[in-house]
């Protein structure tokens, strides 16, 4: 197999680039597989009976030894399996909701919106306060607002996400009134605003690390030589910060963030069930109380679906405007 290393070099159209993506792509699924087969035998390690929670906590033996029948979850596990890929192959999705009957995917896709919406939010303000906080801190290094912008990812990295999303909900929620405690109002302005301080509390858990990562890079780009060179040819300190020094430390930045996808959608998840908001966190939840094998796997395997798609497309992106990242990622 190629190493990464020798592909750096190649040019993009080449036929080792070509084999790096198959790769890629072949490591895609494989992570999918592993995924599908651990969420599978994972859940059922889990004690809780499904038909119990079904009939009740009082149900007779009879009814159980029924209902496990019924829901094929009598049969081996082996033979569960095969009925679980099965269905997963000839429907889409990992079969009915065990407690309401609906597909599972038409009960994800009917949460999805707002999660996504959510998801959305939640980076572009992460992007958005990470270059402002990391802009600031590089271009005024060693001197006050530099120190104090270095000691904020210092304090909140410890913080966990729903201890921030309760602290919000107090101070401008209960206190100040601006935002509303939980749920979703109705309309894109009502949507938007209900939905401002979970992609807030999302968000906040992401700024630390990309600050951290922007303001190194933006430093090394800041003292290398071909910055000293434009300096010394007159060009202006704002040309040079947005046009060249920008575009040259967020591709890391942008890696770094697809990197952290997968905490980013778990952070979404549970900040859903801190403010009320019915997307997918909160049906994984009350999946999960149930006992709803077919949703909580579902839930699972569009997740990691979505997280291998984003980092491929991040890593895909990244090689594309620069080959020597392939290594680095």
């Amino acid at each position: 197999m190629t190493n990464l290393k020798q592909v750096l070099n190649q040019p993009r159209g080449s036929k080792d680039s070509y084999n790096w993506l198959v790769i890629s792509l072949i490591k895609a699924l494989a992570v999918i597989c592993c995924v599908m087969i651990a969420v599978f035998f994972i859940i059922r390690i889990v004690p809780g009976d499904p038909a119990k929670m079904i009939l009740g906590e009082y149900s007779t033996p009879e009814a159980l030894k029924s209902m496990h029948h019924t829901l094929g979850l009598d049969l081996p596990l082996w033979e569960q399996f095969i009925r679980f890929v099965k269905t997963l192959f000839t429907q889409g999705d990992t079969g009915n909701s065990i407690v309401m009957g609906t597909s599972t995917r038409e009960l994800i896709m009917q949460r999805a919106p707002v999660t996504l919406l959510l998801i959305v939010m939640a980076c572009v303000l992460a992007i958005f306060v990470s270059l402002l906080l990391a802009t600031v801190a590089a271009t005024h290094k060693d001197k006050l607002l530099d120190h104090l912008i270095r000691i904020f990812p210092t304090i909140t990295l410890g913080m966990p996400i729903f201890w921030v999303g309760l602290l919000l909900i107090l101070l401008f929620s209960v206190r100040l009134g601006w935002f509303p405690v939980g749920g979703v109002s109705e309309g894109w302005i009502g949507t938007l605003h209900s939905l401002a301080l979970p992609a807030i509390t999302v968000a906040f858990s992401q700024i630390p690390t990309l600050v951290r990562s922007l303001r190194s890079q933006m430093l090394e780009v800041l003292e290398s030589d071909f910055v000293v060179t434009l300096k010394a040819a007159g060009i202006p300190n704002r040309v040079i910060l947005f046009k060249h020094v920008l575009r040259n430390s967020a591709l890391p930045t942008l890696m770094l963030l697809g990197v952290n996808i997968s905490y980013l959608i778990g952070g979404t998840l549970v900040v859903e069930q801190v403010f009320g908001i019915k997307g997918i966190g909160s049906l994984l939840f009350t999946s999960i109380s149930k006992r709803d094998f077919p949703v909580i796997q579902g839930i699972a395997l569009y997740c990691a679906l979505s997280v291998v798609i984003i980092s491929l497309l991040i890593e895909i992106i990244s090689w594309w405007l620069d080959p020597r990242t392939k290594g680095k990622q």
